[in-house]
């Protein structure tokens, strides 16, 4: 049996944003997708150089099933050494970045390299999972059991990533290896995608568009529908066995966004649904009353672009029994801990990937360390594997026992600040009241 891809790459740069910083390409034996950021035309660079460093492996001479990660490693390596080098010719774009989320293909091998929140999926029959795991903060913090998942979409900070290439960062990527089936059908998209369709959505329409191009079309038409408030790529692959497939496999490779120079969006046409649903809003239209996707979906953030790293809720996989395939075991190069040693130690170096701005620019009056005083704190209120990533950076003579009992477990759940000074107003507001109901 010979098995092959019939593929559909689509970009479109959504409501929201000025220009479209994914990229994405689909190819005979390369799937990929990558959402870029940093400004100053950062995103659209960086997610570029990523996409034209892995293209090269869309060859005819496929990779031994044995050396697969091998080359898919060092083609990201790659990419990321020509980000170093395009930051140190234009200093002006050091803070841009990408994910990266990659399937190299040798007949029914297949194998995955993801790096950030862009994600990959698979539909094989009636079941739908994703195979992926976000790089992001508040996954982690679901994985150790601090929030669940419902918590996701309103947790202050959704909007971290933990991995990404930067060209300054040493590259740490998942790798998997698989075997794909004919009938299979995978799904690569940009967060622009899946932090606006819900799961469920996305599955159905998968399930009932069975043209991967209507398919990737149609994704694109409703994370605009709703809201459209980032960039949005899909990438949409049905496996068919090339000896009984009536339509054979898609020919020619596919850019689409910022890798793509010659049509930076090639997504729904001009008088789709979605062209006339971003021009509506571009006009000042009303998006509350745009139809809902799904009402299990996240409802759009209002902070998008208020950091260059956007949320990602993360779907876990479905159960599977020990005789199911593929296996999917995302492996880390590094022991999770020295990875969360590292995030650490680059927010305290001047890592602004690993969101030390945001992390800085964070204040909150809460309890002292011992539980008598209130304080002031820079950062937030987290802990991962053990780091803190806040800090006491004043402490007060205001004893917590002198304030209401309201005002005693307001300081419990932490009193928000705009920043420092702002944070001083707010213990002085709870001294006068300590001082005027005593």
């Amino acid at each position: 049996m010979t098995i092959a891809l019939r593929y559909a790459a689509y970009s479109d740069v959504g409501c929201l944003r000025e220009g479209n910083e994914d990229s994405g390409y689909a190819g005979q034996h390369l799937l990929a997708v990558a959402d870029g950021m940093g400004g100053y035309a950062g995103g659209e660079v960086a997610s570029s150089i990523a996409i034209s460093s892995i293209r090269s492996l869309d060859t005819s001479d496929d990779p031994r099933a044995e050396e697969m990660a091998e080359v898919l490693q060092q083609a990201v390596e790659k990419a990321n050494e020509s980000l170093a080098l395009r930051i140190r010719q234009e200093p002006q774009l050091e803070n841009m970045g990408t994910t990266l989320t990659a399937m190299l293909w040798s007949g029914s091998q297949v194998a995955l390299i993801h790096i950030g929140d862009s994600r990959a999926y698979l539909m094989r029959g009636s079941r739908f999972e994703q195979i992926t795991h976000d790089h992001t903060l508040v996954q982690t913090l679901v994985d150790e059991g601090k929030i669940t998942e419902e918590e996701v979409a309103t947790h202050p900070q959704r909007s971290l990533i933990l991995r990404a290439l930067d060209g300054k960062t040493p590259v740490d990527p998942d790798i998997s290896i698989s075997r794909a089936k004919a009938g299979d059908r995978y799904m690569l998209c940009s967060d622009g995608l899946s932090g606006v369709v819900s799961k469920k959505t996305i599955h159905e329409t998968l399930a009932t568009e069975s043209d991967p191009r209507a398919a990737a079309k149609k994704l694109i038409e409703l994370a605009i529908r709703g809201g459209g408030p980032d960039n949005i790529t899909a990438v949409v692959a049905d496996v068919i066995e090339t000896d009984g497939d009536h339509d054979g496999p898609t020919v020619g490779s596919q850019t689409v966004g910022a890798a793509d120079q010659g049509e930076v969006t090639t997504g729904p046409n001009e008088s789709s649904p979605a062209r006339r649903a971003q021009e509506l809003r571009g006009n000042g239209g009303d998006t509350a009353e745009m139809d809902p996707i799904d009402e299990q979906a996240p409802a759009p953030p209002g902070t998008y672009g208020a950091s260059p790293f956007e949320e990602r809720a993360y779907d876990a996989p479905d159960g599977r029994g020990q005789d199911s395939e593929p296996e999917y075991r995302t492996r880390s190069w590094w022991p999770i801990v020295l990875v969360f040693v590292i995030v650490v130690g680059a927010i305290a170096g001047g890592g602004y990937y690993f969101g030390r701005q945001y992390i800085e620019s964070q204040y909150y009056v809460g309890v002292s360390s011992d539980g008598s005083a209130v304080s002031i704190y820079r950062g937030i209120d987290t802990n991962i594997a053990g780091f803190d990533l806040s800090e006491e950076v004043e402490s007060t003579e205001l004893q917590l026992d002198s304030l209401a009992p309201t005002d005693q477990e307001a300081l419990r759940n932490n009193i928000d600040a705009n920043d420092l000074a702002d944070a001083q107003t707010k213990v002085e507001e709870l001294q006068s009241e300590t001082e005027e109901s005593g």
